[in-house]
């Protein structure tokens, strides 16, 4: 089975900053592309930036220049750098990846339980 757990959520001040973690475990071959959602109440899931296995990324318009995603591939984790926070940003935050756990060709989607992010002053 394996797990992703994210972490480094928290409440801060607009125009701050937070870094959010999501280590992957278990029984895991590889990772391939990974990314960061969010859900704010009474709104849909959407994605906030993605990440490929060679480190190729994207982001949503709404964060583009604030957000920056990363991946260390030794330590099966995932990383989103937010900066110049605004309460727009207050979400719960999941991150998702594709994941071999065999050296066979299937692939597997994971999420996250999530974690919060609040900004307000």
């Amino acid at each position: 089975q394996v797990q992703l757990v994210e972490s480094g959520g928290g409440l801060v001040q607009p125009g701050g900053s937070l870094r959010l973690s999501c280590a992957a475990s278990g029984r895991i071959f590889s990772i391939g592309s990974a990314g960061w959602y969010r859900q704010a109440p009474g709104k849909q899931r959407e994605l906030v930036a993605g990440i490929t296995a060679d480190g190729s990324t994207n982001y949503s318009d709404s964060v583009k220049g604030r957000f920056t995603i990363s991946r260390d591939n030794a330590k099966n984790t995932v990383y989103l750098e937010m900066n110049s926070l605004k309460p727009d940003d207050t979400a719960v935050y999941h991150c998702n990846a594709r994941v071999r756990i065999t050296s066979g060709v299937n692939w597997y989607f994971y999420w996250g339980q999530g974690t919060q992010v609040t900004v307000s002053s």
